[in-house]
């Protein structure tokens, strides 16, 4: 398969330089000229990607070379634009920056590269005018592979200033695409290091995603732009597919094997799974819990739990008082339980199903607001209570990637099995790992965390399952036999 669909990465020399604005208000813009826009975000980030489906209609979808590995950056993107008419990916931090210590892994540009996409770059203009030739020519410069195609120029303070901007940029060779006045703040609240999700503030998101795309009309030159996306590379090679990655996926990996997901179960039809005699099982029910306390999630989980024929069906633990009925099983992921820890504890009814149907030994994965939300209590409210943890926010944010290795048999994984994850978050549970710890981790400090009882597997970590499809395959197995 070859995939053609014009696209363009937008980078910034640094975080804070507008990147989100630009790259938001561009899919917004381009979606209300009719075209079928598909929205990318480098990097672990949840929330950006809420925003880029606001202003395209169409899932965000992340794109990381440390959780998943660069060989599925492509396959992944290819998933996700297809069908479409232009694909804009918003970078991560510094185009230049990536995973500590591991050189280009994880940055926006090892992602351009492999998707052989032209960067526009960002630059807060705010502060200099001369100087931005030598930025842009610095990082224009600083990786012959990396083909800076253009620069917008954010927080212009004039039409002089744009003037003096532009005359300096005239010899580095890169054209500018745009320039955008310096504005007041749109109403883009941020906490812990992002946006507000989406989900906790629909109406005032729509209007801050109509204003950004408003303020890119205004100042960016979309022809040009477009016409830049059409001028990415082509890339070879088929589109990542859940069906296809569960299929070929073990669900009990060997620890020798890393992963251990990319070896052949010799699987049939997933929805055949667990059943030795091969005829077709009903569909588990998988509940995964929504809403505006728990909006972390990636897109191919749900693809995946799916492909592997499991029911997934949507509950929000703020309203919802019973769980969807017929649960075979529970996905509770992140998010920000912490803005809704009375809410969440006020609602006992849920909260004693919840429990009920974890120690009846009802599979249950568990991340970083789900850890929280299975603890005895979070700030001194009560919780479900099916960890034997309390938890609390602290004022230290705990952020960075994780290599781990599973330290207990597990409805996710086998002891042994190594993932890549990503912690986000402001709380401490305590104690941090149970009897039955879910990883290991060696950095930024040797330790164990988390917990495995019974059905439950409950972490702070964040993992991407595209990167592990026999995840998805190993639990829906155990919601069919628990």
């Amino acid at each position: 398969m070859v995939s053609s669909v014009p696209r363009l990465v937008i980078a910034a020399p640094s975080s804070g330089s507008g990147k989100t604005t630009v790259a938001t208000g561009l899919m917004a813009a381009f979606a209300e000229r009719g075209l079928a826009v598909s929205p990318h975000k480098v990097g672990p980030d949840y929330i950006d990607p809420g925003y880029h489906a606001l202003a395209t209609g169409r899932a965000g979808r992340n794109l990381d070379a440390y959780l998943c590995g660069p060989e599925l950056i492509a396959p992944l993107f290819a998933h996700g634009a297809r069908g479409c008419d232009l694909a804009v990916v918003e970078g991560v931090m510094g185009l230049y920056d990536g995973a500590a210590g591991e050189g280009e892994l994880a940055s926006t540009a090892q992602v351009a590269k492999v998707l052989r996409a032209p960067v526009v770059l960002v630059v807060d203009a705010s502060s200099q005018s001369r100087s931005v030739a030598a930025l842009v020519h610095g990082f224009a410069s600083w990786d012959p592979e990396v083909r800076v195609g253009g620069v917008i120029l954010n927080k212009v303070g004039s039409d002089r200033h744009e003037e003096m901007l532009r005359e300096a940029l005239d010899a580095s060779g890169v054209p500018v695409l745009g320039a955008l006045r310096r504005a007041p703040q749109m109403d883009t609240p941020s906490r812990h290091l992002g946006l507000v999700p989406v989900a906790e503030r629909r109406a005032d998101a729509v209007d801050a995603v109509r204003a950004m795309a408003a303020q890119v009309r205004r100042g960016c030159d979309l022809d040009a732009l477009a016409a830049l996306a059409r001028g990415a590379g082509e890339l070879s090679g088929a589109a990542w597919d859940p069906a296809g990655a569960v299929a070929s996926a073990s669900s009990s990996p060997r620890a020798e094997d890393g992963t251990g997901d990319r070896t052949s179960a010799g699987a049939g039809n997933p929805a055949d799974l667990g059943d030795p005699g091969n005829r077709r099982r009903r569909s588990p029910r998988i509940a995964v819990a929504g809403g505006a306390a728990f909006t972390f999630s990636y897109a191919e989980h749900a693809e995946l739990l799916t492909a592997a024929g499991a029911e997934v069906v949507v509950f929000d633990p703020l309203r919802d008082e019973q769980l969807p009925d017929g649960t075979d099983g529970l996905v509770i992921g992140g998010g920000f339980p912490e803005m809704y820890a009375p809410e969440l504890s006020g609602n006992e009814p849920l909260r004693k199903a919840v429990a009920e149907a974890a120690f009846a030994g009802a599979p249950v994965a568990a991340e970083c607001a789900g850890l929280l939300y299975l603890s005895r209590e979070l700030d001194g409210r009560p919780m479900c209570g099916v960890l034997d943890a309390t938890a609390r926010m602290d004022e230290r944010l705990t952020l960075g990637y994780r290599d781990a290795v599973a330290v207990s048999d597990s409805v996710l994984a086998v002891a042994g099995t190594r993932m890549r994850g990503h912690e986000f978050h402001r709380t401490v549970v305590e104690p941090g790992a149970g009897e039955s710890p879910a990883w290991g981790v060696r950095a930024p400090r040797p330790r164990v965390e988390g917990f495995v009882r019974q059905g439950v597997h409950a972490s702070y970590l964040h993992t991407h399952w595209a990167s592990a499809p026999g995840v998805a395959r190993r639990f829906v197995e155990r919601c069919l036999t628990s």
